[in-house]
């Protein structure tokens, strides 16, 4: 039983203390324990759903009240957030470093690499009639099969190739021929033009030039002028006579 004095003196450090702080401990009375926890979990659940908003978290709260009735708030969905808790918890006590698990990991495909090089090495070997001694009836006749279908493909190419540019040839034969034929009635034509030009009367006469007299280009006269006459004979010279 508390005393009247004790009392005030309680009452005077919560006045002091501002809303009032109570004790951390269970709550004796149950009406009393009742409306705190509504308070509260209604506090709760008011700070969660602001945390999910603010920060944009991913926030799941489950509640259980004392007669076993469950209240629960999640932004996503509470099974949903469990499960990545599971996987992030489990994660992170058996998970090791980054750098060690990018060591195996390479590890790991540098290993079926090479397993791969040797198996595709042995093949060729094998398709080259190399290795072969030690193989059985089996694998022979599957090796076997593999180069005639090998060599039926290849085969196939090739005469796929060679039909193309047979008939890439036979085009341009085709096009040399049709041009060859042109060049002949062309020259043809020009014949025909040309012997009827030269039955034509008077033909000579449009092909001799315009003027009977050239000209010499550095002194502008006639070169008629400039050579000798051919008639004038050269016994009609008066030879030289040396004194």
């Amino acid at each position: 039983m508390e005393f009247p004095s004790q009392e005030s003196e309680s009452s005077n450090s919560l006045r002091k203390n501002g809303r009032g702080k109570i004790e951390i401990k269970r709550i004796e009375n149950t009406t009393n324990r009742q409306v705190t926890f509504c308070k509260r979990r209604n506090g709760l659940l008011k700070k969660a759903y602001e945390l999910s908003v603010l920060c944009d978290a991913e926030v799941a709260l489950i509640v259980f009240s004392t007669r076993g009735r469950l209240y629960e708030y999640a932004n996503n969905s509470v099974k949903a957030t469990i499960d990545r808790y599971k996987k992030a918890t489990a994660d992170s006590s058996n998970s090791m470093s980054t750098s060690e698990a990018n060591t195996q990991f390479y590890q790991q495909e540098a290993s079926k690499l090479r397993r791969q090089i040797r198996e595709i090495q042995t093949s060729n070997r094998q398709i080259l009639g190399e290795g072969v001694s030690n193989m059985p009836l089996r694998e022979l006749r599957n090796m076997e099969g593999k180069v005639e279908k090998a060599i039926s493909r290849i085969r196939s190419k090739k005469n796929e190739l060679l039909f193309a540019e047979i008939e890439l040839m036979q085009k341009r034969e085709l096009e040399l021929h049709n041009a060859n034929m042109y060049l002949r009635a062309k020259i043809a034509e020009n014949e025909r033009a040309q012997e009827q030009m030269n039955l034509m009367p008077g033909s000579s006469e449009y092909q001799q030039p315009m003027t009977s007299q050239s000209y010499d280009v550095r002194n502008f006269l006639p070169l008629n002028f400039v050579e000798p006459n051919e008639h004038y004979s050269c016994q009609d010279q008066t030879p030289l006579q040396l004194v």
